[in-house]
């Protein structure tokens, strides 16, 4: 399976650290916090990566080169002017071959076991498999409530339910999806959202999504505060990165 790292983003949240240095460049714990991703990716088997660029995008493909250090092959989309989250994706349509994959945020780290989530995925025939975790600020992130199955039926307050009551979850980041999500975005131009956009239209069309709720290690760094607590917590010793997430 193939994998896409979304890392265009101008990291506006995380100014002014990100005027010089793109966000997947920002270093944790003395490392770039894309190498994390790629280290999980590699860690489950996946050495195919595309990675799509804009904000100071010249930077990260200097740093990261074709993926060979890391025995990993990295392609990347280049995108003039930015895309979005879906037109992103979109636009490396063709990069992706029409296989299934792996998509995920740059300004996230995680652990999890993500053979079972691809599992899971395939076991339920889902056209998407969203990594959702339960957490109080679920507000704040926009919830995805799912049912006693998984299946995703009420996105972000925007579709009708009316059946038994369901589960709120915040969303982390991180997909699986076939190649059927590109039949919605046939006829999107420019930059869209593919939560804004693309989801709310398979929810409505009948297509199968669902939630996989994760219990490991996860934090989202795309915020000024979060990444600046979380890295004094790892220069006071509190947090043990590499462990964490079983690095080399």
């Amino acid at each position: 399976m193939k994998a896409m790292i979304l890392a265009a983003g101008k990291g506006e949240r995380l100014r002014p650290l990100t005027d010089k240095v793109p966000k997947p460049l920002i270093p944790v714990a003395g490392r770039p916090l894309i190498e994390y991703t790629l280290a999980f990716l590699r860690r489950h088997g996946i050495r195919d990566v595309v990675i799509n660029l804009h904000h100071l995008g010249g930077l990260i493909e200097q740093h990261l080169g074709d993926g060979g250090q890391w025995e990993m092959k990295i392609t990347y989309s280049h995108e003039e002017p930015l895309l979005g989250t879906g037109g992103g994706i979109k636009h490396a349509e063709p990069l992706l071959c029409g296989e299934p994959f792996v998509l995920v945020n740059a300004d996230i780290l995680l652990d999890l076991d993500l053979h079972r989530v691809v599992e899971f995925h395939r076991d339920n025939k889902a056209t998407v498999t969203m990594l959702l975790r339960d957490d109080q600020e679920v507000d704040r992130y926009g919830a995805i409530e799912i049912d006693h199955q998984g299946r995703v039926r009420q996105f972000l307050g925007k579709l009708q339910w009316s059946g038994p009551p369901l589960r709120r979850l915040m969303f982390t980041g991180v997909h699986v999806m076939e190649p059927a999500v590109f039949s919605y975005m046939r006829h999107e131009h420019g930059p869209f959202s593919i939560t804004e956009r693309t989801y709310p239209a398979m929810l409505a069309a009948g297509e199968r999504v669902f939630g996989y709720e994760m219990a490991g290690f996860w934090v989202d760094l795309g915020q000024w505060d979060q990444y600046k607590r979380f890295t004094e917590k790892i220069d006071r010793g509190e947090i043990n990165l590499r462990d964490i997430l079983h690095m080399e």
